[in-house]
């Protein structure tokens, strides 16, 4: 059954990470580099404490022009109200979550370690991994 499939089977574990004190243009360099979207930001310990994305950096880059001071660190532009999701989770929760949150991917956490991240892809390999180890059905007579 596909709520039995965890987010600990299909999510990404070895993610790029930034710190808070990570340049905003080396940052902006590691997400073309890697071609993604946004990473998780973390401490020294590992925990999660916000999110850099694109649209951050842009807002970096655009603020930073109105005052003749582009650049600065990921502290002040990532967010920091960050969903996230367990490794228990079940890949029907998190669907749920996606649409109706209209997100793309949440971090993984565990006892607030950043542990990997689940994206919409992922839950797609999920489904499909699922659907083609289900048995055949009867033609309908």
């Amino acid at each position: 059954m596909l709520k039995s499939i965890k987010v600990r089977d299909y999510m990404t574990r070895h993610l790029l990470t930034f710190r808070s004190d990570t340049d905003l243009f080396l940052a902006i360099d590691r997400l073309l580099e890697h071609r993604i979207s946004g990473a998780p930001v973390v401490d020294s310990q590992g925990h999660l404490i916000g999110m850099i994305s694109d649209g951050d950096c842009l807002r970096g880059i655009l603020s930073g022009a109105y005052f003749d001071a582009v650049g600065g660190n990921v502290s002040s532009y990532m967010s920091t109200q960050v969903e996230s999701v367990s490794p228990e989770t079940d890949i029907i929760e998190v669907c749920q979550r996606f649409l109706r949150d209209k997100r793309r991917r949440f971090p993984v956490v565990e006892e607030g370690v950043l542990v990997g991240q689940i994206s919409r892809r992922d839950v797609l390999r999920a489904v499909k991994a699922f659907a083609q180890h289900e048995p055949e059905q009867p033609p309908e007579v």
